[in-house]
């Protein structure tokens, strides 16, 4: 079965620092602009609106080391994760309702599900 894959947007990690706090600076720092932070459980959350290209742009709390990653989106996560690890990625676990995955190089990355399905992606078999 065929499934679709496409770089979703760049995530930035701020270790326990308050979203709303980090989505200030880099908000500011990118031309972007803050929307209110949220809460998902534990997680918490704020993406910064008009990023070229549509891209999903968001800082999170975190309690791990700050950095910046990068998601993948697809209509088949699993699909997505096995593609990968194919090509040299590992499983690093699963949260929620995504995949972290790590490439060869050591950077994590996490595979999501697709927001809008009607852009174009890439397709797989």
């Amino acid at each position: 079965m065929t499934h679709r894959s496409r770089l979703a947007g760049f995530i930035i990690d701020c270790q326990n620092t308050p979203a709303a706090d980090s989505a200030r600076f880099w908000a500011a720092a990118l031309g972007l602009q803050a929307e209110p932070a949220r809460a998902e459980g534990d997680a918490e959350y704020a993406d910064l609106t008009g990023a070229p290209a549509g891209l999903n742009v968001e800082v999170q709390r975190v309690d791990h080391p700050s950095r910046v990653h990068l998601d993948i989106e697809s209509d088949d996560i699993d699909a997505e994760a096995e593609r990968l690890e194919k090509l040299g990625a590992r499983r690093v676990g699963f949260v929620k309702r995504w995949w972290v995955m790590e490439a060869p190089t050591g950077h994590r990355f996490c595979i999501v599900r697709m927001r809008d399905h009607d852009a174009p992606a890439n397709h797989w078999p």
